[in-house]
């Protein structure tokens, strides 16, 4: 690939050129899923975010060890994807896929660490929660979330490459934010310690990384299975590390709970790690965490009216939040002009785009 074509300019004197290869272009969401069922898909793994959150709190509570209890969901969700790997054939291709693309320099090598950022998410739960409040954690997460989106799709760090940072996205964005603050401001109390608060905001840029990363390997692997395979190796082994430290110096939990369904939490993680691996290509960072933000809201709205608590009343607040932050993913989702193309270099087809953009992160495929 020459540098013209690399930097998104014209290709030089004599080379081939748009009109030479009228069909030879790629959009930067080239992908069979149709962006309502993508914006659906990704709504339903943000529910599946907080369904596991509510799951590991409680297996927290009950351990009263929340490493232990991070460790244990990151590990099921391990055993679970090497089950389905030893009789999924295209999950193990997809490995020496990866392989040979880090061997190759296709693939930077620190975008096989995703995991890393869903294990230091996890941690700070345990760090921040029991001091700043859910409330204000996930306030700090969704920021965070919403900078690294931006940022990331920015740079063109996910599978699609750069997507500008439009008004409706950025203004979506602001939207999300203030959902959220919206949702959670009867939960708001006191003054919380700024590294507490910036902890989970770092947690938050991370887990936008993450989805960048995961849906770079699955790009390469050609299996979400593979990406999300990775992504809890590299997560359970940084926990199990995080687990061993803290048990000897406070112990191990005194005895394992019974109930069977606080171990799911490892099974959804799997689900929506690999889903979001796949829609990331479609969407981009930043409305795939919009549309997490969103899904979270409905289903802790959902909770609460089916699974209602004396002590935390379905509000007004929680209900608007949940609404706008609906708004949100519409307003960034909304397209306005035509889609901008790349020229895909001479040789290759539309379906080579993307090793086109895995060998040129920066290339830009702009929509």
């Amino acid at each position: 690939m020459n540098e013209n074509t690399q930097q998104g300019h014209a290709p030089a004197e004599g080379g081939p050129t748009a009109i030479e290869h009228p069909h030879r272009h790629a959009h930067v969401e080239r992908s069979g899923i149709p962006l309502w069922v993508a914006l659906a898909l990704a709504l339903l793994f943000g529910a599946s975010t907080a369904l596991q959150s509510r799951i590991n709190g409680q297996l927290s509570v009950a351990l009263d060890d929340p490493y232990t209890a991070a460790a244990i969901s990151f590990g099921s969700g391990l055993v679970i994807l090497l089950i389905v790997l030893s009789v999924w054939r295209p999950g193990r291709a997809g490995l020496v896929r990866v392989a040979g693309a880090l061997r190759r320099r296709e693939l930077a090598w620190w975008m096989v660490f995703g995991g890393l950022a869903g294990a230091w998410f996890v941690t700070t739960q345990g760090l921040s929660v029991g001091v700043i409040g859910v409330a204000l954690f996930t306030i700090a997460i969704v920021a965070g979330q919403t900078v690294g989106g931006i940022v990331f799709d920015l740079v063109g760090l996910g599978p699609g490459g750069r997507r500008p940072p439009s008004l409706t996205r950025v203004f979506g964005a602001l939207l999300a934010l203030a959902a959220i603050a919206w949702a959670v401001s009867a939960q708001v109390a006191g003054d919380a310690p700024v590294l507490l608060m910036v902890l989970p905001f770092i947690a938050g840029i991370g887990s936008a990384w993450q989805q960048a990363v995961n849906g770079r390997v699955k790009a390469v692997a050609e299996s979400a299975l593979t990406a999300a395979l990775i992504n809890f190796v590299v997560g359970t082994t940084a926990l199990l590390v995080v687990m061993l430290v803290h048990a000897a110096s406070a112990g191990w939990p005194a005895a394992m709970p019974t109930e069977p369904w606080l171990y799911l939490g490892g099974a959804l993680g799997c689900i929506f790690i690999a889903g979001q691996a796949m829609i990331v290509r479609r969407l981009g960072v930043l409305i795939l965490a919009l549309c997490g933000v969103a899904g979270q809201l409905v289903a802790a709205l959902a909770l609460d009216l089916l699974l209602p608590t004396a002590d935390r009343p379905v509000g007004l607040a929680t209900v608007g939040g949940t609404a706008l932050a609906l708004v949100a993913v519409g307003v960034a989702s909304i397209r306005w002009g035509r889609r901008k193309h790349a020229v895909t270099p001479a040789g290759q087809l539309p379906a080579d785009a993307l090793v086109s953009d895995l060998e040129t992160p920066g290339v830009t495929r702009a929509s």
